[in-house]
């Protein structure tokens, strides 16, 4: 993708893909691929840093006889998840806007 993209969003896809469902942290980042260009190691800081401010917690299970750690929102992650929704609508129906030229400055 041609757009640099920034953590907000990072985030913003963390939390949306978590509101589906609980996952770990492999398929967690193969579901966020999808969509941006980011890797194991970029994005467990990013789950870290998204558990401290109190949008995330963990659990583990057990799988094929290892330990799996799952990520899931907290109350906090979905309220902030519904907040990324809405900046979301307004933003790219901006963005939306200005690439079909229906934006012009008035001064011009």
């Amino acid at each position: 993708m041609t757009f640099q993209l920034g953590s907000a969003l990072l985030d913003a896809c963390v939390l949306a893909t978590l509101h589906k469902e609980d996952a770990y942290g492999y398929k967690l980042t193969q579901e966020v691929k999808v969509v941006m260009n980011v890797s194991e190691s970029t994005l467990y800081p990013v789950l870290r840093r998204l558990m401290k401010e109190g949008y995330l917690e963990t659990y583990d299970e057990q799988h094929l006889g290892r330990n799996r750690r799952y990520y899931r929102l907290t109350e906090s992650g979905k309220i902030k998840y519904e907040e990324y929704v809405e900046e979301w609508k307004i933003f790219s129906l901006k963005i939306d806007k200005i690439l079909k030229g229906e934006i012009r400055n008035e001064e011009s």
